[in-house]
């Protein structure tokens, strides 16, 4: 089956780390999008509290964690319509996308759509169940053909990009009109920093219908919980039960400690503010840096990351960074679209980042 799937991105920067890391100053590894700050007290005592539960959780998860997850998903972003039947928790959400084709029949032959410049699971777990691959962002570069699936991501990893309400909409009515399913991935949702940026379970995109929408939503980048492997799947119940029943079969269980520290992660609003400002004043300092470095950086109007080119390949400029000891994705990992581009992750100490723009001056 591997052999089937592409190379594992990071196997392959291995020449352009070790170059970083051999800067003087040590390496600002700027190429995965993994939290640095410390988990919020209040998530860590949620999880201490619910650790002594001895036996086995359900693969459904609590009503409490479900209840949270439909009062976050409105308080933040005015979802409405859902209930606990809406809500399913995973076991982070890259497991999920990796199987989710499969969970829900999409079969040998059959065409999914991902983004033109995408997160690579969604690729990966489209030729898990064998299916065809499309990269297209609008109905038109579809075509006459019959998707089964559709993934969407605004904002977008690796870009940033946010599509607006009325996007969103016209692509929810065209994969009604085909009997798609759209999966919007949303993790990175709350951390928009120019405009607004919508969930598919909003109002204004879906009409206060779900029917044919799964959101994904992690807690690994708002709440710092990456380690926690703590996320869950919202929308279509009848999606959702069937998700539900598949699952229970193979045992895909998020833990009940993390169950516990998942709702008090999305009870709490406070840490996901203070963050996303710690994000935003990274933000900041690293845009400012590479502009004056003769970089342009497109999108990146939400998101973890700073979307760069330099006008060259990828590669090419990975490695000018690498060599002033900074590590950076480069843009091919997300498809042949981002082959001149590099993506900088915001996740770096405040050390770090600061580091990282004292080399980047011209």
């Amino acid at each position: 089956m591997s052999s089937a799937l592409p190379d594992f991105p990071w196997d392959t920067i291995a020449d352009a780390k070790a170059a970083a890391a051999a800067h003087p100053g040590g390496i600002v590894d700027l190429s995965v999008g993994t939290p640095v700050d410390p988990v919020d007290p209040v998530i860590r005592k949620a999880l201490d509290e619910s650790s002594e539960f001895p036996g086995y959780p359900q693969t459904v998860g609590t009503r409490d964690l479900r209840d949270a997850a439909v009062a976050a998903l409105l308080r933040r972003f005015g979802v409405t319509g859902l209930d606990e039947s809406s809500i399913l928790p995973v076991i982070g959400t890259k497991e999920v996308i990796a199987g989710l084709p499969a969970q829900i029949g999409v079969a040998a032959g059959d065409l999914v759509v991902i983004p033109e410049v995408a997160y690579p699971t969604y690729e990966v777990g489209a030729l898990l169940a064998g299916a065809d691959i499309l990269r297209a962002d609008t109905v038109d570069a579809i075509g006459d053909r019959d998707p089964v699936l559709i993934y969407l991501n605004s904002p977008s990893n690796p870009t940033g990009r946010v599509q607006g309400a009325d996007e969103l909409r016209a692509i929810v009515d065209w994969a009604r009109s085909r009997g798609a399913v759209v999966v919007s991935d949303e993790c990175y949702l709350g951390l928009t920093w120019e405009g607004s940026a919508y969930s598919v379970l909003h109002p204004d995109v879906c009409g206060g219908d779900h029917t044919g929408l799964i959101a994904v939503h992690s807690l690994s980048k708002v709440s710092n919980l990456a380690s926690y492997r703590a996320g869950f799947l919202a929308g279509d119940r009848e999606l959702i039960a069937e998700l539900l029943a598949v699952r229970k079969h193979a045992g895909m269980i998020v833990p009940f400690p993390i169950q516990g520290a998942t709702v008090a992660a999305l009870n709490d609003d406070a840490h996901v503010d203070a963050q996303r400002e710690r994000y935003r004043a990274r933000r900041d300092k690293l845009r400012t840096a590479l502009l004056a470095a003769g970089f342009t950086i497109d999108h990146s109007e939400a998101g973890l990351y700073l979307w760069a080119t330099r006008g060259e390949g990828a590669r090419v400029t990975q490695r000018w960074l690498a060599d002033r000891g900074i590590l950076v994705a480069p843009g091919d990992f997300y498809g042949p679209a981002g082959a001149q581009h590099i993506r900088m992750a915001l996740t770096g100490t405040d050390e770090r980042v600061d580091a990282a723009v004292e080399r980047l001056r011209p």
